[in-house]
């Protein structure tokens, strides 16, 4: 008697559960067709806490993740349902929204990956093969884009290279001219010299009688401030270690 009625209170209890599921996924539906995905998401998680196969609870779960632009977590949910499981139809419906969600995050190749699986479960859906054809041509153009972008750059640093090669051959040439507009400055010096009746770099006699006044004047002065200096006397700072 008492096994009986353990069977009783254990099929009731399964009748109430499932009862709450349904009605957590109704709650659900009711909230996503009024696109409050948010608290769709919230009632389809409580139906799912409850039973972790209710697969209407998790393909919608993944739907309402979906709508909200959670792309990420929708992904992986629609891949859990795909890789567990057995039906094949369940299965390619899983596979093309997994392929939405990572086409929207921009992985192209792993959405075009996902759109194949799900061909492969449901060859005859036209939706599918039409995601598969567009993230196929936007691959495409990403690729062609890339190599338009990687010959721009190639073109821009042979630009630049050169404008540098330019730009150094001028700063050379500025300096031969420099250089050679020095060599005739030196010569046209040397030239007036020689008119003057002076030897590169000599010294007439009256600039170095001069120069040898001066040279003694300023012996005169640094010796008379080193005698001022001797009789001042230095002033040290002495510290104290305490």
């Amino acid at each position: 008697m008492k096994r009986i009625l353990t069977i009783l209170i254990l099929l009731l209890s399964a009748q109430i559960l499932f009862a709450q599921e349904k009605a957590d996924i109704k709650k659900g539906n009711d909230l996503y067709q009024q696109q409050k995905f948010k608290e769709a998401e919230a009632n389809y998680r409580k139906s799912v806490q409850k039973k972790d196969q209710n697969l209407p609870a998790n393909f919608n779960l993944g739907d309402a993740l979906y709508k909200q632009k959670k792309f990420t977590d929708a992904g992986e949910q629609f891949n859990k349902i795909a890789a567990t499981n057995p039906n094949k139809k369940v299965a390619a419906d899983a596979y093309h929204n997994l392929g939405n969600s990572l086409l929207e995050n921009k992985k192209l190749e792993e959405s075009i990956e996902a759109y194949k699986k799900s061909l492969l479960n449901n060859p005859n859906d036209d939706q599918t093969r039409y995601n598969l054809a567009y993230a196929q041509d936007k691959l495409k153009q990403q690729q062609q884009q890339n190599k338009n972008n990687k010959n721009q750059d190639n073109k821009n640093n042979q630009n630049q290279n050169n404008q540098n090669k330019q730009n150094q051959d001028k700063k050379d040439q500025d300096k031969k001219n420099q250089d050679n507009k020095d060599k005739q400055n030196d010569q046209n010096k040397q030239d007036q010299n020689k008119q003057n009746g002076q030897q590169p770099n000599q010294v007439s006699k009256e600039d170095a009688e001069r120069m040898l006044d001066a040279s003694n004047n300023d012996e005169k002065a640094t010796q008379e401030k080193l005698k001022n200096k001797k009789l001042k006397g230095a002033k040290l700072n002495i510290s104290k270690d305490w």
